[in-house]
Parts: structure tokens; sequence; C-alpha cells
């Protein structure tokens, strides 16, 4: 028997998820949250044998959820849910140690055998989204490019960049012109975009 713990907040999915996966003979639904923080506390007190975290979870996302369950409890292996999956979100799930990454849209059997899966160690993932990240290009960004470009992301001018990162504004601006060249973007928004889906930031 599999253990699992599921943890996402919309309710009606989580409940469905609950419902599907306990039709399994050989799975069993030992808790289901709604938040990121009780993520670690419920599985250290029911000691699943997998966790279903949803990516957009409270309290912390599912993918930070996922590395602190890899620190606290490395034998609870989890499998990521995303309602708008992209090839990104792949190579972050996996970096956090996940060994699962599925869309919502997915079928309660794929589910279900994604779960087995990842409870007999083995990674899973759609296949095209799979190939889209195995396809996206390597980062061409610099560590300072990466810098310049996350405090965009959070909305900061050039001055303000400029400032937290001890440069010139000149020089920021340079920065943020190499990185809409390199990403092919449109301006730093669509640059923040690109970055994103492609999991460099």
């Amino acid at each position: 028997m599999i253990g699992i713990l599921v943890a996402e907040q919309l309710p009606l999915v989580r409940i469905g998820l609950v419902a599907s996966l306990e039709r399994a003979a050989d799975l069993k639904v030992v808790a289901d949250l709604d938040d990121g923080e009780d993520v670690v506390s419920a599985t250290l007190r029911h000691e699943p044998d997998a966790a279903i975290i949803g990516l957009d979870l409270p309290g912390g996302d599912g993918l930070r959820t996922a590395l602190r369950l890899h620190e606290r409890a490395p034998g609870c292996r989890v499998l990521i849910l995303s309602r708008h999956p992209t090839p990104g979100q792949v190579r972050r799930a996996f970096a956090a140690h996940a060994l699962g990454f599925m869309s919502l849209e997915a079928g309660p059997e794929e589910i279900a055998d994604g779960v087995r899966r990842i409870a007999a160690g083995h990674r899973t993932v759609d296949s095209d989204l799979a190939v889209a990240a195995l396809e996206t290009a390597e980062n061409p960004l610099t560590p300072r490019e990466l810098d310049v470009l996350r405090l965009a992301a959070r909305g900061a001018r050039s001055d303000e960049i400029a400032e937290q990162l001890f440069l010139s504004v000149g020089t920021v601006r340079n920065h943020l012109s190499r990185i809409m060249c390199k990403t092919q973007a449109r301006n730093r928004l669509d640059a923040v975009r690109i970055a994103d889906d492609s999991g460099w930031l």
C-alpha cells in the first residue's frame, strides 16, 4: 500500500484527487492539506511514501515545499501538479528534488500511475513537457544579468536596480539591452516572461 499526502489549495481539486486516488486498491491518502506550511509537519506525522503538491500552494509554493520535504523527509517522494505547466517549471521542479511533474489536466489514472512511479523511485513527467524542457535553450544570461532581471521582474526601475546592485544606471540599461537581445524579447516584461518560462529565473 502506498501512503499519499495531498496538498492542494482548491478544495474541489483536492477532494477530487483524494477520491480518485482512494479508488485504487494499492493507494491510500493519509493526509490532505490546503497550505504549504503544514506539509512538512504532516509528513513527519503520517510518514507517507509520496506527496502530491500543487505548484501554487499558499504558505510556500509547491517548489519551496518540495525542497523543504527533501531536506526534512527525504523518504517521501514528491509529484508536483501545475495548472499551466511550462518547461521552466519542469526544470525548477526537478531542481527542487521532485521526482514527478504533471498537469492538473492529467486523468486520474495517469496521476495514480505517476504516484506509483515516484514511490518506486522513478521520475515521471508528461512526455510533451519533457521534450519541451529538453529543447529549451540553455540559459544565455550571465549571473549579473540574472540579478538585474530578477529585480526587474519585481517591478524595480533602472535606478532602483542600480542602487541595489551597486551599479550605475547606464550599466543597468546596458545589461537590460543585452538581456533583451539574448532572449529576443520585445521589452523587459517580455524578457522576464521568456526567462521565467525557460526556468532561468
